[in-house]
């Protein structure tokens, strides 16, 4: 593909795919101003595009020095030549026209989809920290929370590997959508970089004056067993230590929609909602509110960017301590993919449960992370690690 993709996949016969050339930004480091700009140049066409963790420099006065492998630009933006919305057999190309060429590429990347024939990619994964130290950070980390430095924070670890030739991309991205069949699934390809999404987690959506988000906190593994299966997702519904988390980033989210809502009208639509998925169950909560007259997409962004569900809570103090606790540069990891409308809607998800490859580097990685409370045992946020990147690293293999 010598030209970019992006296809954002929803797991219920729907889809959007973009492809194409077209005006792009690309951003080293961000620059918001610029980010608005843009959008407004394009305002009445489709954008897609990426946001990477590392834009809560801008946003918050923050730094980032942990060592980079994937160097992914932190922001991406492109007004991409075709745009074709699927559901199930059927497709409406909603940007660009229907010619030979655009529907070849349309019909190849189909068929692509619908073959199940997937290869093995038998790729040996390291730690980029070792289990002792991943326990030791987590006691530090409680430390803090004892002190009242914080009450959560989003701790997490990569797993990667090197000198990885990745030759079929497409495949490797629909094996990987085979095990999680998540509902914010997606495929990136642009120049060097690929992100093979897996998410089950939505940042934020716009939808006329409504906005939304949807943190996770709370997690538990899948069982083959229908049995045990159901004891575990009532465990989890019932799990006080997983429902503190979870109401702690509900009200750091309540919080940052406030700043661009509307008075009182912030709402908990749903708490503790618990949603089942190929690999976990998880603990889902849907918070909205009415935005502001002439709120920009920017606007919303420095209101709520990142995501408390990775961060944790006060967010400013947790993200401090994660660039002081963790190992690597999450870079689009814990960042967004998403698009927006011609009327200036948008959806963006977390990127979670992915992996992100830079083909000039040969450098594959893997991270996850949990969120961290008073109330954690270190041995067990590490065992929730393994659970969550276990089926895909293992599935991808066979």
């Amino acid at each position: 593909m010598d030209f970019p993709v992006i296809y954002l996949n929803s797991n219920d016969g729907s889809g959007m795919l973009a492809f194409g050339s077209g005006p792009e930004l690309v951003q080293k480091k961000s620059d918001l101003n610029e980010v608005q700009q843009f959008i407004n140049a394009h305002a009445g066409s489709y954008l897609f595009g990426w946001i990477n963790y590392d834009l809560k420099n801008e946003i918050h006065g923050l730094s980032s020095a942990n060592n980079d492998h994937l160097e992914i630009p932190e922001v991406f933006l492109w007004k991409p030549d075709h745009v074709v919305k699927l559901y199930k057999e059927h497709y409406e190309f909603l940007q660009g026209k229907k010619d030979e060429q655009s529907f070849n590429f349309l019909n190849d990347f189909i068929e692509e989809e619908t073959d199940v024939n997937f290869h093995p990619y038998p790729i040996n994964y390291k730690s980029r920290i070792s289990k002792d130290e991943y326990l030791k950070h987590v006691q530090d980390l409680k430390s803090h929370i004892q002190r009242g430095d914080i009450y959560e924070v989003n701790f997490c670890q990569e797993f990667y590997a090197e000198n990885i030739e990745l030759d079929y991309l497409l495949d490797a991205y629909f094996k990987l959508n085979d095990i999680t069949k998540a509902p914010f699934s997606s495929f990136v390809h642009y120049n060097e970089f690929s992100v093979l999404c897996g998410s089950p987690e939505r940042f934020i959506k716009k939808e006329g004056s409504k906005i939304l988000s949807q943190p996770i906190k709370g997690t538990a593994p899948r069982h083959a067993d229908p049995v045990i299966d159901h004891v575990v997702r009532e465990e989890l519904r019932n799990d006080p230590k997983e429902q503190a988390e979870n109401v702690m980033i509900v009200d750091l989210v309540r919080n940052d929609l406030a700043r661009i809502a509307e008075p009182n009208s912030v709402n908990v639509d749903e708490l503790f909602g618990i949603y089942t998925f190929n690999t976990v169950h998880q603990m889902i909560s849907t918070i909205s509110c009415t935005e502001k007259a002439n709120t920009s997409f920017t606007d919303v962004l420095r209101a709520t960017f990142p995501m408390g569900s990775m961060t944790g809570a006060p967010k400013r103090s947790a993200m401090e301590l994660i660039e002081k606790h963790e190992s690597f540069k999450r870079g689009l990891y814990s960042g967004s993919i998403g698009y927006i409308t011609p009327n200036g809607d948008f959806d963006w998800n977390v990127v979670i449960r992915s992996l992100l490859y830079n083909r000039n580097k040969k450098y594959l990685s893997c991270a996850v992370g949990s969120a961290i409370t008073i109330a954690s045992d270190p041995e067990k946020e590490y065992e929730e690690c393994l659970f969550k990147v276990e089926r895909i690293l293992s599935g991808m293999n066979q």
